[in-house]
């Protein structure tokens, strides 16, 4: 891998533990207005990336299909999503707008269990950062080095406050800044883990890439709409969300334009 791939796949993980870094400058934890404007930001930014820049790009790259120039990517979509519904339920973890746990430890529980959950859907997002690259790195004329970054730097963007999600609470439970810290780089680790592995195995699949580009947007789609949009929603009625959403949406959009 060369320094361009290399510093790619580490953009995504260094805005994870910037996010988590904010435990050392917040005494408190995350008020609910905040906790909803930073996911639905998220979210905005992971549905633009999942469009332009993985089900899009599969299109192209099966565009001698002609007018069946969908199906490697409804596939692939499919694919990922069910894939992400496996995971989500052989894995024991809670999801963010989840109140379930109880006892003496219960709030301690919840967020450690929080950050299974995090760390779970990360693993999507570095899916599609290693997809992305394996096309770049495979001389794929529709991936463009521009785009492989506008990728890494959506996720970098919105990897931010899933990292103050992650070590806020931690916090607020009774861990020390330090171990906060420390959970919410770690909840990122999967991402060039996964990054990696992904660019390895479509070496050996070049001509699936629409495939594998449309499964990393299933996966990163089921985390939205199981996860992020029901967080952004909970409690009292605000707009926030759905406002910060747009936001992230329209400059996860403008990334990849500009950059691609």
């Amino acid at each position: 891998m060369n320094t361009q791939v290399i510093t790619g796949l580490a953009v995504p993980f260094l805005g994870t533990a910037l996010g988590s870094a904010g435990v050392f400058f917040m005494k408190k934890e995350l008020k609910t207005g905040v906790q909803r404007a930073l996911t639905g930001f998220a979210a905005g930014v992971m549905v633009a990336a999942s469009i332009w820049s993985l089900i899009i790009p599969a299109m192209e790259q099966a565009s001698g299909m002609g007018k069946l120039s969908f199906l490697p990517a409804a596939i692939g979509f499919w694919l990922g999503v069910l894939f992400l519904l496996l995971l989500d339920s052989v894995i024991p973890h809670l999801h963010l707008n989840s109140d379930k746990a109880e006892g003496p430890h219960a709030k301690l529980k919840k967020t450690t269990m929080l950050v299974l959950a995090v760390t779970l859907h990360n693993l999507p997002e570095g899916m599609a950062v290693g997809v992305v690259y394996a096309g770049f790195m495979s001389g794929n004329s529709f991936i463009t080095a521009g785009g492989a970054m506008a990728l890494a730097l959506g996720i970098a963007i919105q990897n931010f406050p899933e990292g103050a999600i992650i070590s806020m609470p931690l916090r607020a439970a009774g861990a020390s800044k330090r171990r906060a810290f420390l959970d919410g780089v770690l909840s990122g680790a999967v991402e060039p883990i996964g990054s990696i592995l992904t660019i390895v195995a479509a070496g050996f699949f070049v001509p699936a890439m629409p495939y594998l580009l449309s499964f990393a947007a299933g996966a990163m789609m089921y985390v939205v709409v199981e996860e992020l949009i029901p967080e952004m929603s909970a409690g009292e009625h605000s707009n926030i969300g759905v406002v910060m959403f747009a936001l992230g949406f329209t400059l996860m959009m403008a990334l990849d334009v500009a950059l691609g």
